[in-house]
């Protein structure tokens, strides 16, 4: 029999949010948004995801399938909601944020190899919940006050059964007041009918209360705003005290305006009733203001291409775009976004700069395999050539050095050897740690690395400083043989590693601003605090954008 824990010795409260109807309802946000709130009212707050797919983590996963891969500052690759959780609520996360079924059933079998159980039949209960419940309890710390665990996919769907076993359990196990569980639901508008719908809801909470789940609040995405009858039928059918039944409508204009759809609803305030904690004053101005730049700017838009290969999705860039958007933001101007598919570059001459007129700024992101190179190296190139600010991140570093190497410095047939493993001039290579390694799963370089910046280059101008540290995640780098080449021909090595072996950053001091980078420098931005090399570009943009408007070239 689990006994129950001592309060006066236990000092990590928890909340536990699910999902129902539908997928794709914006628990991250939401999880991410709370998190902010109670940050803002005082608290120390950890966020987490267990996520019911079986894959280890999303690493191998194709962008497609689950959009991109989130770094952590100690080299975990996880889901992308926790880009939200470091974004909104400015938490660190780590590899203890994020697991997922394939990680827990790993965990429990590699301990069945070693004879740990000692004989005993392996269940999913209790040796699978035991697990999560273990996963969930790594933030029961000294320094974690509140500790929101959102469980992945939606309820009633089979793989996510354990997970709310796991919670069920850790409640139960739990003095009263010490968590609580927050479900996300859909309330649509069927709009044949004129009329929004609480049945699915209904629903939802009722294959929730079939599982032992009873939840304390209700936060219902709606397109349009609930009336009282809506309320107040969620709250009797569903069991839940009207006053916690909390709507959460499509946003106008950005992601950023949720928190505080949620504070004038004093949904931040309810949770920290129930859960016995002092309710603090909360201080939202320079988030309003935040969402007051982003939504009416005072210097105007600036419209920035952004050449990819995984345009079609917007997740797979989720937090490329998130990061524009708050450089935008620290400049008082609009983002003007123009997602462009790399690969309509490769059809035909000039496509680039027909494409890219009006653009006053042109970021070229990461990625892996062939599909789509070749496009941005001509995007690249016409950036490079019109003078127009450009920002490479990862690949995009590696397709500026390809590019520089093919049309400045003589190396017509120079590639990556990722894409031309037979090249002549492999301007990109292979890492020397990489060349043995066969699987793919979690052996790229990953997570936080030192890097020294050139004194007088744009990047140490843009950061403040020269030395710096960024969260990497690729398997290629810039060949050292051909920095030399590089520099006599005007592109500088920016930055490189401490020991000066591997080239970090790249710039053209003779262009306005063209600088690239081998890290990911979107991971570490903040919608209060824009990531300089962001701040800077956008500024950049601008700049060109007022001078073609006075004429100028």
């Amino acid at each position: 029999m689990t006994m129950r824990r001592d309060p006066s010795t236990h000092t990590t409260k928890h909340i536990f949010i699910t999902g129902g109807v539908v997928s794709s309802l914006g628990k991250g946000i939401t999880a991410a948004s709370i998190a902010l709130l109670l940050k803002r009212r005082g608290y120390r707050v950890a966020l987490q995801k267990l996520d019911p797919y079986l894959n280890v983590d999303p690493g191998t996963m194709s962008p497609y399938q689950h959009g991109e891969v989130y770094v952590t500052e100690d080299g975990a690759e996880t889901d992308l909601d926790l880009g939200h959780y470091e974004r909104f609520a400015g938490v660190e996360c780590s590899r203890a944020s994020n697991f997922t079924s394939g990680r827990i059933y790993s965990a429990v079998l590699a301990r069945e190899r070693r004879g740990d159980y000692l004989g005993k039949t392996v269940q999913v209960i209790p040796h699978i919940t035991d697990e999560i419940k273990a996963a969930v309890r790594l933030f029961d710390r000294p320094d974690v006050d509140i500790a929101i665990t959102e469980i992945g996919g939606t309820v009633g769907d089979i793989e996510s059964l354990p997970f709310l076993e796991a919670i069920r359990q850790y409640r139960n196990e739990l003095a009263p007041g010490e968590a609580l569980f927050i479900h996300l639901t859909l309330v649509p508008y069927i709009r044949a009918a004129g009329e929004l719908k609480t049945k699915p809801s209904q629903q939802s909470v009722g294959i929730l209360r079939e599982i032992g789940i009873i939840p304390d609040a209700l936060v219902c995405r709606c397109e349009r705003r609930l009336e009282t009858e809506h309320f107040e039928k969620l709250a009797l059918f569903c069991n839940v005290r009207r006053e916690l039944v909390f709507e959460e409508p499509d946003v106008a204009h950005t992601i950023y305006e949720v928190p505080l759809e949620l504070a004038d609803q004093d949904l931040d305030k309810y949770i920290l009733e129930l859960l016995d904690l002092h309710v603090a004053d909360l201080k939202m101005d320079d988030w309003r203001d935040l969402v007051r730049r982003i939504i009416q700017p005072g210097r105007g838009a600036v419209r920035i291409a952004v050449v990819g290969k995984y345009i079609t999705l917007r997740d797979a860039y989720k937090s490329i775009y998130e990061a524009l958007m708050h450089g935008a933001a620290a400049n008082d101007v609009r983002l003007d976004l123009l997602p462009l598919d790399s690969e309509a570059f490769e059809t035909a001459d000039g496509e680039a700069g027909a494409a890219l007129a009006g653009c006053a700024g042109v970021l070229v992101p990461g990625g892996f395999g062939t599909r789509g190179v070749e496009g941005k190296i001509t995007a690249i190139r016409h950036a490079r050539e019109q003078g127009i600010p450009f920002l490479g991140i990862c690949l995009g570093m590696q397709c500026a050095a390809v590019e520089f190497a093919r049309h400045v410095c003589g190396f017509p047939l120079a590639a990556s050897t990722e894409v031309a493993p037979q090249t002549p001039d492999p301007v990109v290579a292979l890492m020397d740690e990489q060349r043995n390694v066969t699987g793919l799963g979690g052996t790229m370089r990953l997570g936080t690395w030192p890097c020294r910046l050139a004194a007088g280059s744009h990047a140490a101008e843009a950061y403040g400083t020269t030395d710096i540290q960024e969260r990497h995640r690729h398997r290629y780098e810039i060949n050292p043989a051909y920095v030399d080449v590089f520099r006599r021909h005007g592109l500088q090595a920016a930055g490189t590693s401490p020991d000066g072996r591997l080239v970090e950053m790249l710039e053209l001091p003779a262009h306005p601003w063209f600088v690239a980078c081998q890290f990911h420098p979107e991971f570490k931005s903040r919608p209060l605090a824009a990531h300089p090399l962001f701040r800077d570009f956008i500024q950049a943009a601008v700049n060109r954008r007022d001078a073609r408007a006075a004429g100028q070239p």
